[in-house]
């Protein structure tokens, strides 16, 4: 994408003096940059912000998503099992997300008025994940001929998953 950017360096006093400035035009206006390395260049500032963006995102990702922090467990150790655990299932959703196109992991068909072309959220490719192993133990549990024991276990998982 290409950008309309002004830099320049600039003396501000809580950042110790030089700083080097970006701003970035967006239809809105202008959107503001610095860094405390006036010799930086604006590709290495933007970069920077668009490193700390993402790394934000995937904490509320973990957060939100995953209810990092949400733990009652009884001691440091455990929580920091629990969090180590949560960071690991966030990154297997997305690796195996990664290769998926975005049609397959993207389910808006409980709002057919939002049409926005967006990229899936974590939670889109989480969702998305949920529904491919629920489909495999639903045909598991049919393959064959199904008994009744095989059809009662799959509704009591099910049942457990709506409660």
């Amino acid at each position: 994408m290409t950008k309309t950017i002004k830099t320049f360096q600039a003396t501000y006093r809580p950042a110790g003096g030089m700083i080097r400035v970006v701003l970035v035009k967006e239809r809105d206006g202008w959107i503001p940059y610095f860094c405390t390395n006036p010799n930086a260049t604006a590709v290495d500032i933007l970069e920077a912000a668009a490193d700390r963006g993402s790394v934000e995102q995937m904490h509320r990702d973990v957060k939100e998503v995953w209810g990092a922090g949400e733990q009652q467990v009884g001691n440091v150790y455990s929580n920091e099992g629990c969090f180590n655990l949560n960071l690991w299932m966030h990154t297997l959703v997305e690796v195996w997300a990664h290769d998926k196109p975005q049609e397959q992991l993207v389910d808006r068909s409980k709002s057919p008025w939002d049409r926005e072309p967006r990229r899936p959220s974590h939670a889109d490719k989480r969702r998305a994940l949920q529904r491919e192993v629920l489909r495999a133990e639903i045909e598991e549990a049919l393959a064959g001929r199904p008994t009744t024991q095989r059809i009662r276990e799959l509704a009591e998982r099910l049942l457990a998953l709506a409660a």
